[in-house]
């Protein structure tokens, strides 16, 4: 009988797949989210990607054709062979706005919107 871990996370993770660009290092680099969340986002690992851990850098994910964009201030936490997973430091208003209604879309219940909110607010 395998022993199941309890899920430590308090935010649901939205698959999600939209151009990118990280921006770090005096660096840009392009690629493309896999999964975001309240909290930060997963992205594709780019070539020639040779940034340290917790190095501030800014993601901006495109959204509509490049008609608007998700910006935020995130930190590098983690970085796997095709993958790396950035925690989100700062998001300004109307980044926050359209991040909030791409959750708000998928998750489809307001409620569990809602207690998302007060976990990013405790």
């Amino acid at each position: 009988m395998a022993i199941q871990v309890p899920e430590k996370r308090r935010f649901h993770r939205i698959e999600f797949d939209a151009p990118c660009e990280l921006h770090c290092l005096d660096s840009v680099w392009p690629t493309e989210v896999l999964d975001i969340c309240l909290k930060g986002v997963l992205v594709k690992r780019p070539e020639g990607w040779d940034v340290p851990l917790r190095q501030p850098c800014e993601v901006t994910i495109h959204l509509n054709d490049h008609e608007a964009a998700i910006v935020m201030a995130v930190e590098l936490r983690h970085v796997e062979a095709h993958r790396l997973g950035f925690k989100c430091q700062y998001i300004d208003l109307d980044s926050a706005a359209h991040l909030k209604r791409l959750v708000e879309l998928n998750l489809g219940d307001q409620a569990l919107l809602e207690r998302e909110f007060a976990h990013l607010i405790d």
